[in-house]
Order: C-alpha cells, then sequence, then structure tokens
C-alpha cells in the first residue's frame, strides 16, 4: 500500500465492447477505508467501471493499481489479488444444491487453505453478525431474497478482503427486504471496509458515503462529499439525473 493509503488506483481506464465504448478514461484513487458510492443513469458505464476494478471485464486500455500491483496487466495472476476483492452482485449467485454453510465455507478451504474446523467458525461467526447462523443448515431457496444477499455478503467476508465490491445489490430485492441488506452495509461501514457500491439508493449514498461520483456516457462526470453532491451539484447532467430520481 502506498504512504498515502490509496488502495485503489485507476488511471485512464478504457473498456469497449467492439465499436461501443463505453468506459472513456476512468481516473480515481480509493483509499483505505473509504467508502465510495457511483451512481449514474442506465448504460453510463457503472456497473463495468465495478467488474473491472477486479478485472470480471478485462479493460482495453488503462491501468488499476491494487495494493500497488497492476492487476489490469495480463501477466498478473488475477485470481491471487482477487481473493482480496470480495463481489456481491444483484443476483445472489449462491450454489442451490449446497447449505448456506457448505457455500460459505467452499472457497476459503479451497483457496485460503483454511481447515474446515476455521472454516465453519468464521462463516458462523460472520452468519451471527447478520442473524443468519439458526440457517447455516438450510439451503438458499428456504431464504428470502434479503437474508440471500445478506449471505452473499457474509460469504465475500469469509475470503478477509480488504475491499469489497457492491454491483446494485438492493435492486433485485423486494422493497421491504433492502433495509436488512443495507443494514449489514452501513454495519461495515462503520467499521472501516474499503467499499464501492453501484446503487439507486440515494438515501443511503447520502448517509454512508465519504464519496459520491456520478459515471455519465463512460467518464466520471462529478464526485463530491454526499451533502456538496445531492446539494449543489455543478455538473448539468448530474443536476438533471438528481432532479428525476430524488
Amino acid at each position: 500500500m502506498t504512504a498515502d493509503n490509496i488502495v485503489i488506483s485507476v488511471k485512464g481506464l478504457k473498456k469497449a465492447f467492439g465499436e461501443n465504448q463505453v468506459l472513456k478514461g476512468i481516473d480515481i484513487d480509493i483509499k483505505k477505508g473509504e467508502v465510495v458510492v457511483v451512481i449514474g443513469a442506465s448504460g453510463s458505464g457503472k456497473s463495468t467501471f465495478l467488474r473491472c476494478l477486479n478485472c470480471l471485464e478485462d479493460p482495453t486500455g488503462g491501468s488499476i493499481y491494487f495494493n500497488g500491483v497492476d492487476i489490469a496487466d495480463i501477466s498478473v495472476d488475477i485470481n491471487i489479488h482477487r481473493q482480496k476483492m470480495g463481489m456481491v452482485f444483484q443476483q445472489f449467485n449462491l450454489f442451490p444444491h449446497m447449505t448456506i454453510l457448505k457455500n460459505m465455507t467452499i472457497a476459503p478451504i479451497k483457496l485460503l487453505k483454511l481447515s474446515k474446523t476455521e472454516a465453519e467458525d468464521r462463516a458462523l461467526s460472520l452468519l451471527d453478525r447478520v442473524g443468519l447462523k439458526d440457517r447455516a443448515e438450510s439451503y438458499p431457496r428456504q431464504l428470502s431474497g434479503g437474508q440471500q444477499q445478506r449471505v452473499a455478503i457474509v460469504r465475500a467476508l469469509c475470503m478477509n478482503p480488504t475491499v469489497m465490491l457492491f454491483d446494485e445489490p438492493t435492486s433485485a430485492l423486494d422493497p421491504e427486504m433492502v433495509g436488512e441488506v443495507l443494514e449489514v452495509m452501513k454495519n461495515l461501514a462503520k467499521e472501516g471496509m474499503t467499499m464501492v457500491i453501484v446503487t439507486h439508493e440515494m438515501g443511503f449514498a447520502k448517509e454512508v458515503a465519504d464519496r459520491v461520483i456520478f459515471i455519465d456516457d463512460g467518464i466520471i462526470a462529478e464526485q463530491n462529499s454526499p451533502k456538496e453532491f445531492f446539494e449543489n451539484p455543478q455538473h448539468p447532467r448530474l443536476k438533471e439525473f438528481l432532479a428525476k430520481v430524488l
């Protein structure tokens, strides 16, 4: 980690799908313990930006330094670095044929070489934190959407990541389940977890973010503290966007 605690440093990030240039040059530094919320209209490049951060999408240009290593360099073993970057998606991506406990312990046992006992102790402790310890032997289909998403979050935490990425984690949930997932994320923020969150939950962004960034047409059009971002937007597209969503 660099002297000023920058965990992720993105320089000139570009991503094209054929002729479609989705990201047109993103530059951002994210510090240890910072919560960065990313907002923008559908198709603006938010999710592509997030997926590029842990190389689920290979960047077309630019660099992504994670703990000082350019993970966009094709010679780097991305799997080693990805273990330290947890990701939570819109869909929960739990293995339907495995119990919750098995879902949570398979990766730590396989990749971190934890013993079954160590992995299960860690998983049960994390499940307890989100109020789901009693569902350890249940299967995903037996849980509500909100419960499954809470499991998906703590499953990522089982790998002991230094950064958590969230791609619209509440957008597939019924409205009454959104709060329970956001509560888990708020607690992570309080504990100092570095997080990059793509979301439509503006109230959450105001409350939890250290910085809000607005991606428009493949670039960061504006970024600021939540107070300045929402109360004093400068960019015409951001003003237009906020007028529609607030």
